[in-house]
């Protein structure tokens, strides 16, 4: 079987796996930072423009708004560093970094003395643009953040800055802007688990059953999941158990789990640990949620 690509993705990829050989061998490059899921954006605009000679920009001027290319943000788990990747209607696509001092959140100021994004360390902040399959091996820039705002899970919700990057020690250089003015974040999502007090032991097979619900407040799969210990005289008897269901805003949810021995011993009637948990995928952040609670189970013999 042939599978055929349009000519946009090749040509995309192939400049990406060049960066990424470049970079590898110390030429030039592109990295990313670990960055949340990131979002649309739903009003906003990037542009940028280099003198003659600039590598970058080959001297030539770039626009680009939300409303009729794909422009995407993202920070970090801690909101130190802020990304912008734009899908251009024309074929164009770029990565804008802009990342504050290592350990520091991105606040209104000016940054001098930046470097390149990754590689930034201690005090110095960190600059990246790039595209079109060019990149600075070194860069050296400054850039100023007139206004920033962060919802949850690396949600940015406004962002307006400007930038001047220098590649490989040059005098020539590319200036640019990025304005950014999403919605309100949405709320992080919400999970509830409970776990039966009572379950049962199998006469027939050893398995213990185990029962309880769970609550969310978005619509989502969950998987409730749990570790059993029981000790009796001198056996102790372990297993495990792990079920999904639907789960929708507004009532509880009823999940069942068994729990198979690991061993030879069968699960017997009396109290067992259970430790359970609840996972989901939050849609709005597209990261896990996590819920867990211990509880003593009294098992009855069926």
């Amino acid at each position: 079987m042939n599978l055929a690509l349009p000519r946009r993705v090749l040509t995309r990829a192939t400049a990406t796996l060049a960066l990424a050989l470049a970079m590898a061998t110390g030429t030039t490059g592109l990295l990313s930072g670990t960055e949340a899921h990131a979002q649309p954006v739903t009003d906003g605009s990037f542009s940028f423009s280099g003198d003659e000679g600039d590598w970058i920009s080959g001297g030539q001027s770039y626009s680009y708004t939300a409303s009729q290319d794909r422009l995407n943000v993202s920070a970090n788990t801690d909101n130190g560093v802020v990304t912008l990747s734009v899908d251009g209607a024309n074929g164009d696509w770029w990565t804008l970094n802009l990342a504050a001092p290592s350990g520091q959140a991105l606040t209104p100021g000016t940054y001098t003395g930046a470097t390149r994004y990754p590689f930034n360390e201690g005090t110095e902040p960190g600059l990246s643009l790039s595209g079109n399959g060019r990149g600075c091996n070194q860069l050296t820039g400054t850039f100023t953040v007139s206004a920033v705002e962060f919802g949850p899970q690396g949600y940015v919700k406004k962002l307006d800055a400007a930038f001047e990057q220098h590649c490989e020690g040059g005098t020539t250089a590319a200036r640019g802007e990025v304005h950014v003015d999403n919605p309100a974040p949405p709320a992080e999502l919400g999970l509830g688990l409970d776990i039966a007090l009572a379950g049962t032991a199998s006469s027939l097979n050893g398995k213990a059953t185990f029962h309880g619900t769970v609550s969310c407040d978005k619509p989502v799969r969950v998987t409730v999941a749990g570790d059993v210990t029981q000790v009796k005289k001198r056996d102790l008897i372990r297993g495990s158990f792990s079920t999904t269901v639907s789960c929708t805003p507004g009532a509880p949810v009823a999940w069942t789990g068994t729990a198979v021995p690991t061993g030879s011993v069968p699960f017997q009637k009396g109290d067992v640990e259970v430790e359970g948990h609840a996972t989901a995928t939050d849609p709005d952040y597209d990261r896990p949620v996590t819920v867990g609670e211990t509880v003593a189970v009294h098992l009855t013999r069926v």
